[in-house]
């Protein structure tokens, strides 16, 4: 039997849950790539200690920015190294529902899709954020009164306003903790 999944694909950080479990996985959505050879050495909290050891160029990529995949080859490397280290089977792939933002383009939509199908993953569901954070929350989001959701990420924030099960508003602004964390390093 395979097991499912529900991954949060930040700019900032990947969280990975398996049924029955929880929380499986945190790391940051970072990858060590040796510019020589092209190959990826490392993912999330070893990518940053990854650096340029035996002479070989190594650098480190944050594959998503602002909330979409701005690298597509290196999202899918570092899903394919989020999978692998949770244990996910190679033989019975995995299903898996992967959180995306509410604004992110059609085009964005099927990015992360095929990223993850090409990682390894059966079958891909995607959910827009605002409501995996509201069903996480515990909100009443199937009843008519309107609930607000603000999900303060690595490269964004997101404001939404949920009610009768979908998205009745929603804004996303670029700005996130990367630039509070900027913004805090400049004033010191």
């Amino acid at each position: 039997m395979s097991r499912d999944l529900a991954i949060d694909l930040g700019s900032a950080n990947t969280i990975v849950l398996a049924r029955g479990q929880g929380i499986v996985l945190t790391q940051p959505s970072v990858v060590a790539l040796n510019e020589r050879t092209g190959e990826v050495v490392a993912m999330g909290d070893d990518a940053a200690r990854a650096g340029g050891s035996g002479g070989d160029p190594v650098v480190t990529y944050q594959p998503l920015r602002r909330g979409a995949v701005s690298d597509f080859a290196l999202t899918e490397r570092l899903l394919h190294l989020v999978l692998r280290r949770i244990g996910a089977s190679r033989v019975v792939k995995p299903r898996a529902l992967v959180s995306i933002p509410s604004s992110v383009t059609v085009v964005e939509r099927r990015a992360v899709e095929e990223a993850t199908l090409h990682a390894g993953v059966r079958h891909v569901f995607l959910i827009e954020k605002p409501i995996a954070a509201a069903i996480g929350a515990g909100l009443p989001i199937d009843e008519p009164t309107g609930n607000c959701v603000v999900d303060v990420g690595g490269g964004t924030t997101e404001v939404a306003v949920i009610s009768m099960g979908g998205i009745v508003s929603s804004r996303m602004m670029p700005v996130g903790g990367f630039d509070f964390d900027e913004a805090i390093q400049r004033y010191l």
